[in-house]
């Protein structure tokens, strides 16, 4: 089931595989590498002297491993014309940057075999192609990438099943030189990522209207955490901004006991409110005028959006049919597609889908396994799967301060492709942190590019196969993934096994194509093509290894593991990664045997990746961690792109009360400065300074007792320590060099992401000093090893 990669150590026997999603290839077609590639990558040899990634480091001895600047992705051992037309790593990248030529020689490295994708990221470059003609191969209908080889003017073969295919005619002329019979210098041969608008074959029906349906929680508990103003004010705001065109419909429900629908139908003088309290038989009262062409109807939503916040102020409402308003949410969406949006504050509690709490508080931190992390219905799994038949997405937006069960609800945005916000203890006047972090995401989740009913193919060369996907979408044939709406935002990761060998190839190949519907209405396929070399030595395979990539399969393995086995499992299996890479590298390629704990230089930073999941709100025992914090890190470790998820594995620290423009980058006329990374251990942090701990979601700055004067006058705009507020989210505007300093930096850091990470300003004495010191991973904790004791368990198990 898992061949690849089976985790068999001392300790106990754990080897990964996933159910649900397990499906092997067996129409992939796929060979060889292009003919003309063989002289120049022979000449290669990674022989001749040890490359740097195999430089060896003895873990126990070299403390300071963390370099001091982000880890770039390795690059492949290319010819230089490929490597340059190479995909990015942001988009596509691989856990082997070598890969190896036979399933025996992947087993005996003990590394999983996978690529991570985020195939819809937003780019500042992307070459659009429009043409009548697509080229694809024949056979195994692969598009014509770089990495193709023309025999002559006329004829291509392909990377991937190596089929010899005719050059159609016009794809003789080349419209970026405007020249004719130089059909290697298209746009599709010279770019890795590449866009194409599609022609008519490429649609079953005509491409659908962008279609927007909100459905919003509106009982007792929903008014009081004040989320409904947020809200309307913010759809009020950006309405004009909604990604569509002419055709773009717009809908409204709400629900408590019973679900609201509101007639917006054009020359209404007000919008009507239509209560449907039979939530066992759900019904459409007016199924014409309850989705309506935005640009017609404006005025009318902007109507209700004013008076919605009002509306149910006095509510005593207290019950919750959420199964109820989906269930009419995707009886109004079913003839068009499109995407439903989802605002719940509690445990659904009355008709279809109804859930009873499972959480057990007293449990939190002593359980050794953790109980409820799988859904307690199928419904909303069951539901989400006929969403995605009709081309709905379900996106969730939870907001609570109770248990809310997201291991249950979640399934109805992970089947049907939507995502899911999580924003714990929600409240307007109490949490003005989470408020910005909602206001933030919901304009950028309002405004963002979204592709409709979209697939998503993965190809690879001959003798590969996919065998488990990871993210958020339905599996609808073996290879083909079903992404009803798809989002810059969301990342992809798939596990691959050798099933035939790949002894006379030098190189392999990997293709994405999303074919997607724009919010304008045009058909478009985006493709982006990876190559990579093949090796035949495990030191090959080794020194190609990409360490972060690794550990963000990994951590999705992982979430499997602990779902469908357990957490202790899964934990286990987290552990014998680091072990059994660590021991084949010691048997199969060290050639002169030393005491220590012994990693190719590649690997240094792996058994901290390892240790930073095992104390990762996911995976972490012995810390009160409450089960929907928990479930909503595993959601967002499987569809959260490896940038993004690295961050909330191992978060950045940084000094910042001596900030100086040495080093500093440059970006739109604002001087960014760049701190050295620190290693997360307390032993870093010193009183007299003030540290910024970057975790993805989160930003933690913390002020040492006796910090610099200037730091506190300059940038908080506080006379001393003292006087430093206790609930600061915001660095005051001030006009002072170290201001702009620090704003400017973190501003940057918020700018590299989707999302909106808050900010927490610590004192020694703030309640979330727990927190910032809960991400110092390389200390010890009541329940959890230090970075070196870790060191040593790994020592004594490889040694054995």
């Amino acid at each position: 089931m898992f061949p690849s990669f089976s985790f068999n150590s001392t300790k106990c026997q754990n080897s990964w595989h996933t159910p649900n999603t397990s499906v092997s290839h067996g129409a992939m077609a796929g060979g060889p590498g292009p003919a003309q590639l063989s002289p120049s990558l022979a000449a290669m040899s990674l022989q001749s002297s040890t490359p740097e990634a195999l430089r060896v480091v003895n873990l126990l001895q070299e403390r300071n491993l963390l370099p001091p600047t982000p880890i770039p992705a390795p690059t492949p051992c290319l010819p230089q014309d490929l490597q340059k037309v190479n995909c990015h790593p942001e988009v596509f990248r691989s856990t082997l940057c070598n890969i190896p030529q036979t399933q025996s020689l992947l087993n005996k490295a003990k590394m999983p075999l996978g690529l991570l994708l985020h195939p819809f990221k937003d780019l500042s470059q992307l070459p659009v192609v429009t043409s009548s003609t697509i080229v694809r191969c024949r056979s195994c209908r692969t598009y014509i990438n770089p990495f193709v080889s023309f025999l002559d003017q006329r004829r291509w073969k392909c990377n991937l099943c190596n089929r010899v295919n005719d050059v159609p005619e016009e794809f003789m002329y080349n419209p970026v030189s405007r020249s004719y019979g130089e059909p290697h210098k298209r746009p599709e041969v010279q770019n890795a990522t590449i866009e194409f608008i599609a022609p008519s074959e490429y649609m079953l029906r005509p491409p659908q209207p962008a279609v927007y349906l909100f459905i919003l929680d509106v009982s007792h508990n929903a008014v009081e955490t004040g989320y409904l103003n947020v809200f309307c004010q913010s759809l009020l705001d950006n309405i004009t901004s909604l990604p569509g065109d002419s055709r773009t419909k717009i809908g409204f429900i709400t629900f408590d006991s019973t679900i609201h629908f509101y007639n917006l139908q054009e020359g209404l003088s007000q919008p009507q409110m239509l209560i449907v309290s039979d939530i066992e038989d759900i019904f459409l009262p007016t199924p014409d005028s309850l989705l309506v062409n935005l640009n017609e109807c404006k005025e009318l939503v902007q109507d209700l959006l004013k008076s919605l916040p009002t509306l149910f102020q006095k509510t005593m409402e207290t019950q919750s049919a959420l199964g109820s308003a989906l269930q009419a949410g995707f009886k109004l969406l079913s003839p068009t597609g499109g995407r439903m949006t989802v605002f719940q504050t509690q445990l659904p509690n009355l008709g279809a889908g109804a859930l009873q709490s499972r959480e057990d508080p007293n449990q939190r931190a002593s359980a050794k396994d953790i109980q409820h992390l799988s859904p307690a219905t199928d419904f909303y799994k069951t539901l989400a799967l006929d969403c995605s038949g009709q081309q709905v997405a379900v996106d969730l937006f939870m907001l609570s301060a109770q248990y809310c069960d997201l291991a249950s609800l979640g399934c109805i945005s992970r089947f049907s492709a939507g995502s899911v916000y999580h924003y714990p203890s929600y409240h307007h006047q109490h949490n003005p942190a989470q408020v910005e972090c909602f206001q933030k995401d919901l304009k950028r989740y309002l405004t963002r590019k979204i592709g409709f009913e979209a697939v998503m193919r993965i190809r690879c060369s001959k003798g590969l196969s996919i065998h488990t996907f990871h993210g958020n979408f339905f599996v609808r044939s073996t290879d083909l993934l079903s992404l009803p709406n798809v989002n810059p935002d969301a990342g992809f990761a798939v596990q691959m096994s050798i099933d035939e060998n790949l002894d006379d190839m030098q190189v392999v190949s990997f293709q994405a194509a999303l074919l997607y519907t724009s919010s304008k209405g045009e058909r478009r396929i985006r493709v982006h093509t990876l190559c990579l070399p093949v090796v035949n030595s495990l030191s090959d395979i080794f020194a190609g290894a990409d360490v972060q990539a690794i550990t963000g399969l990994l951590a999705c393995m992982a979430v499997d593991r602990s779902v469908t086995s357990s957490l202790g499992d899964a934990r286990d299996a987290l552990t014998n990664a680091a072990i059994d890479s660590l021991t084949s590298y010691r048997q199969n390629v060290l050639t002169i045997q030393q005491p220590g704990l012994l990693s190719p230089a590649c690997l240094r930073l792996f058994p901290l990746f390892v240790l930073a999941l095992l104390k990762q709100k996911s995976f972490r025992t012995g810390t009160s961690t409450r089960l929907d914090d928990r479930v909503f890190s595993m959601c967002q470790l499987k569809y959260q792109p490896l940038a993004y998820s690295m961050l909330m594995i191992h978060p950045s620290l940084y000094r910042v009360d001596d900030l100086t423009d040495e080093g500093a980058l440059n970006i739109n006329e604002r001087t960014i400065p760049q701190p050295r990374l620190l290693q997360l251990s307390v032993e870093k942090l010193s009183r007299e300074g003030a540290f910024l701990m970057d975790a993805g979601t989160v930003i933690y700055l913390w002020i040492g007792q006796n910090c610099n004067p200037i730091f506190l006058t300059q940038v908080l705009g506080v006379p001393n320590y003292a006087a430093v507020p206790e609930n600061l989210n915001l660095l005051p505007d001030l006009d002072t060099a170290e201001s702009q300093r620090t704003r400017a930096f973190i501003g940057w850091l918020r700018d590299q992401r989707p999302f909106f990470p808050s900010l927490h300003i610590i004192r020694d004495e703030s309640q979330r000093k727990a927190s910032f010191m809960q991400n110092m991973i390389e200390d010890r904790t009541e329940s959890a090893l230090s970075y070196y004791e870790f060191l040593l368990h790994l020592q004594q198990q490889i040694s054995k």
